[in-house]
């Protein structure tokens, strides 16, 4: 039913024969449990043992460790499932994310930051590199969102720009790069994330456009990185209402589903129109996008059956597994739609090569492992971020700050909550601190009121604090003020925006007036909004030792300012570029 001699798989007879035998060779439970794509949630052999044996998914991604734990993990699976399995990492920064040692080498956004080209093939190689290595085979990535929306922070930093030109430039180039590795991509989010302002895993999003201008922006982007070999494409859970009416006439409002539930969206347009012959998966099936738009028993064989090939993890694994089931008993999932995905998911792991490796050495050894992390991928995240790191504005002449002529540096730091890779929000000041201090500042770090409670301090209250911080004797005590900004909220907020840490806390940069205050932002580029009285103002693009190295270099005049930015960093408001 699959054409699999052609792109992007181009299978020869004999893969071809081992995906037709090994389906054939299935049971239906089997076969269902191909579909799956597992999250693996424990890195216990008695865990995967349960997931292999039970619900035999045909693929799984891992939360985070170390990198040897994640390949000894990965090893452990593959020696024990009957069918060689895809193994997911989300390596949309490098080796970051995928491993909690690996190398975070740049931001979508900062791969877009510059006119050199070859920085997003950089980040697809060393992610490419670094997973492999662990024993990954495919690639959640590359994301090929356009960022038109200012306030849209899910792919704020997670897309390459606001332009379908150095979306598609720099998607080609982040491929190419991971191609260099035997690694197959999944670029997402079709049909396209970044009109609506809200987070698909809180709530589902739309893309609004008409069918002209979706094609002229989207529809551009999908077709040239599929006509570029691109494997597989994840679909988000983001409704586009004037697609589904070119193909559904007459549909109802209450009838537009998430892309991941529309038959019209999937069949008729991506392998329709746009003619892509990969496989499909969904993004996330907990996410709030996709579950609120059916009950659970319903929409897991309602994703297949509308066109995805796999499913992105399990619930309840005993649940879903059975829903999977019950749809494919009752004729939810036809017989020929059941087999269309598994040639899809056989035919991806023939293309990498799984039907004929030894299952032995489907995952490199130990020693593979000294690419992660290693000084040459760390050289390669110094030199993006020199390339990189942006000077916004500085309309006040601020720059250089030096320590000859601003000795005392006030140094602030503006944390998001973790988010839900755990990760420390605030450890980025201890490394900004520590790259001032060996620039030659004395640093003093502002401490506020939960902080300062924290200590053993008390009686202290907002206003208190501010009575400390906020005074005349402000200028006699710092030459300068600089403000770090690490704020995520990815995955658990519809929106992004600073949150100070009381009322008119005493870290706002009411000190504008008083001395020389440079704003760094290591995240979103958005920040302008909420500080639009600061009048020096620089993108590091993330909190990384490379990133907040170089922005220091550049604000002592160091070194020049080489980053580039688009009109998003403005938020469509007066005011911010005063």
């Amino acid at each position: 039913m699959v054409d699999l001699t052609a792109k992007p798989f181009n299978l020869d007879a004999e893969a071809l024969d081992w995906v037709h035998r090994t389906i054939d060779s299935l049971s239906l439970e089997e076969k269902i449990g191909q579909l799956f794509i597992n999250l693996n949630t424990s890195f216990t052999p008695e865990y995967l043992d349960n997931i292999l044996t039970n619900y035999h998914v045909g693929g799984m991604r891992y939360m985070g460790a170390d990198s040897a734990t994640v390949q000894e993990h990965i090893r452990y699976a593959q020696s024990k499932t009957k069918v060689p399995l895809l193994i997911a990492s989300n390596p949309e920064m490098g080796g970051f994310g995928s491993a909690d040692d690996g190398t975070l080498v740049s931001t979508h956004l900062q791969a877009g930051s510059h006119p050199d080209s070859s920085i997003a093939r950089e980040m697809g190689r060393v992610a490419g590199v670094e997973t492999a290595a662990m024993g990954c085979n495919w690639a959640f990535a590359p994301i090929v969102d356009i960022h038109y929306n200012w306030r849209n922070t899910v792919i704020s930093t997670r897309s390459f720009g606001n332009t379908p030109d150095v979306v598609i430039e720099r998607a080609k180039e982040y491929f190419d790069g991971l191609s260099e590795s035997n690694t197959v991509a999944a670029m997402k989010h079709f049909p396209g994330d970044g009109m609506d302002e809200r987070d698909q895993h809180v709530v589902t999003s739309y893309n609004t456009l008409g069918v002209d201008e979706w094609e002229a922006s989207y529809g551009r982007v999908y077709r040239e990185l599929i006509d570029h070999g691109v494997q597989s494409i994840m679909i988000g859970h983001i409704g586009a209402p004037e697609l589904s009416r070119k193909f559904r006439p007459g549909i109802a409002d209450s009838e537009i589903m998430p892309a991941t539930l529309a038959p019209e969206l999937l069949q008729d347009l991506l392998r329709g129109e746009l003619g892509f012959n990969g496989l499909i998966l969904t993004d996330a099936s907990m996410m709030v996008g996709m579950t609120q738009a059916m009950k659970r028993a319903d929409l897991v064989p309602a994703a297949i059956a509308a066109g995805c090939d796999m499913f992105l993890f399990f619930r309840d694994p005993a649940e879903d597994f059975e829903f999977m089931l019950d749809g494919y008993r009752t004729g939810v999932i036809t017989e020929a739609r059941l087999q269309e995905a598994l040639e899809r998911i056989l035919g991806l792991k023939a293309l990498l090569g799984l039907h004929t490796t030894p299952r032995a050495a489907i995952v490199p050894t130990a020693e593979a492992l000294s690419v992660i992390g290693s000084a040459a991928h760390h050289a390669v995240a110094a030199d993006i971020a020199d390339k990189t790191v942006t000077l916004i504005k500085d309309t006040q002449g601020n720059l250089p700050l030096r320590p000859a002529t601003h000795k005392r540096i006030r140094l602030y730091g503006i944390s998001g909550q973790a988010d839900f890779t755990g990760v420390d929000p605030s450890g980025y000041l201890a490394i900004a601190r520590d790259e001032l201090e060996k620039a030659g500042f004395e640093v003093h770090v502002f401490k506020d009121a939960a902080q300062r409670k924290a200590e053993g301090e008390e009686g202290v209250y907002f206003h208190t604090v501010m009575a400390d911080e906020a005074n005349a004797a402000y200028p006699e005590k710092y030459d300068a003020a600089i403000v770090f900004a690490n704020v995520a909220g990815f995955a658990q907020e519809a929106s992004v925006r600073i949150r100070w840490s009381t009322p008119m806390a005493a870290e706002i940069p009411w000190y504008v007036t008083e001395v020389p205050t440079v704003f760094v932002s290591l995240n979103q580029p958005n920040h302008l909004i909420d500080v639009p009285m600061v009048k020096t103002v620089v993108h590091a693009h993330n909190p990384s030792r490379e990133a907040i190295h170089a922005a220091v270099e550049k604000i002592t005049g160091a070194s020049e300012f080489q980053g580039t930015f688009n009109e998003n960093v403005w938020c469509n408001t007066w005011g911010t570029r005063l």
